[in-house]
């Protein structure tokens, strides 16, 4: 089993910055990705992006290309968002979950944590 602890979230202006951390415990050498989801309001959850968890490719979901750069540091057992430019439309709860394959379907994913809320003003 994995825990997962997020964090760095908060409030921030429009086309400013935020970096979230998802802080991994337990059996991570099992896991093969680490993805980042997204969920508003009223609105399903979303894939953000995702990387490999000891190697280097990554996806993204096209409304975050460009802006959103997901990375990792295995000696700390974590994985980094970096959100630049942010808009208002990403406001959402942020959740980082891991999985044994490769991709961006929610089903994919076996282990969540609980979230960290990211708030964009206009």
């Amino acid at each position: 089993q994995v825990q997962l602890v997020e964090s760095g979230g908060g409030l921030v202006q429009a086309g400013g910055s935020l970096r979230l951390s998802c802080a991994a415990s337990g059996r991570t050498l099992s896991w093969y990705a680490v993805g980042w989801f997204r969920q508003a309001p009223g609105k399903e959850r979303e894939f953000v992006a995702a990387v490999t968890w000891g190697g280097s490719s990554t996806l993204y979901a096209d409304s975050v290309k460009g802006r959103f750069t997901i990375s990792r540091d295995n000696a700390k057992n974590t994985v980094y968002l970096q959100m630049n430019s942010l808009k208002p439309e990403d406001t959402a709860v942020y959740l980082c979950a891991v999985s044994t394959a490769w991709g961006t379907k929610i089903a994919q994913y076996d282990y969540w944590g609980q979230g960290t809320q990211v708030t964009v003003s206009s």
